[in-house]
């Protein structure tokens, strides 16, 4: 870890859906900038791989396996980070994927499953870690994505959720202007992660074509300049959560390539 990255020493940060793609990428930038790391997901296996990594690079990280979907899973990971820790400095709320498909097809349970991880537990652990964020000056980053502002015409679940989420950070950063909390929130775009190469997968098998010519055809068909890597997304967490980025609050990022189009 080089002294120019060092920021975020002596901070402790919690990462939800640290097990794969965008969060564990997140909890690896954060750790190489310092920051003591608690990983949280539901995956046993998963979470002890990751945390194994960045033990092995050096950094402090522990598992906190739960599965946030259920309401007391919050306040556990909250009790668990303060006997470990005794403070909480950063929170990134990155677990939650939601069901895409037609909109006709989709179940109250595909509804339920959808707000139950991606809102709710990100609203529980902003409620319930609020008071020791306040108490450290800390922040939050809630991990959001671009259908919350541009949904498809697959997203029936997934843009209500995401456009929930991002009201819920403008919400949260007025009263983090208050308090003394920044709060702010990134919109990922396409990015190659172990369950989006599941659907370049489907394309290729179902358009004929090679997978790589059905990443292109995503890329063209978006308008972007390229596919987004977790990295791209990790690095901008850690530049939010640093002493560079504080002036950000209530901010919406979108990091997209250019997917979005409107202002």
């Amino acid at each position: 870890m080089s002294a120019n990255r060092a920021t975020l020493h002596g901070a402790v940060a919690v990462v939800t859906g640290a097990s794969r793609g965008i969060g564990r990428a997140i909890a690896a930038e954060l750790a190489g900038a310092g920051a003591t790391l608690v990983l949280a997901a539901r995956s046993a296996e998963l979470l002890a791989s990751a945390c194994g990594e960045l033990r092995a690079a050096g950094a402090v990280a522990t598992e906190a396996v739960f599965d946030l979907r259920e309401v007391a899973a919050a306040s556990q990971l909250r009790s668990q980070v303060l006997a470990t820790h005794g403070r909480i400095d950063v929170l990134v709320n990155s677990a939650g994927a939601t069901r895409v498909g037609d909109f006709l097809a989709l179940s109250e349970d595909d509804y339920a499953d959808g707000f139950a991880l991606k809102f709710s537990a990100a609203r529980r652990l902003c409620a319930l870690f609020w008071p020791d964020l306040v108490s450290r000056g800390g922040s939050i980053v809630n991990v959001v994505g671009t259908a919350g502002r541009t949904p498809g015409i697959d997203y029936g679940i997934g843009g209500p959720v995401n456009a929930a989420l991002l009201s819920l950070t403008k919400v949260l950063a007025l009263r983090g202007t208050r308090d003394g909390v920044q709060v702010n929130a990134v919109n990922p775009g396409p990015t190659r992660t172990e369950r989006f190469d599941g659907h370049l997968r489907r394309m290729s098998a179902e358009q004929g074509v090679s997978m790589e010519e059905a990443a292109r055809r995503v890329v063209q068909t978006n308008g972007m300049t390229r596919f987004g890597t977790p990295q791209d997304t990790a690095a901008l967490v850690r530049f939010i959560v640093s002493p560079e980025g504080r002036f950000l609050q209530g901010s919406l990022i979108d990091i997209d390539g250019g997917q979005t189009k409107s202002l």
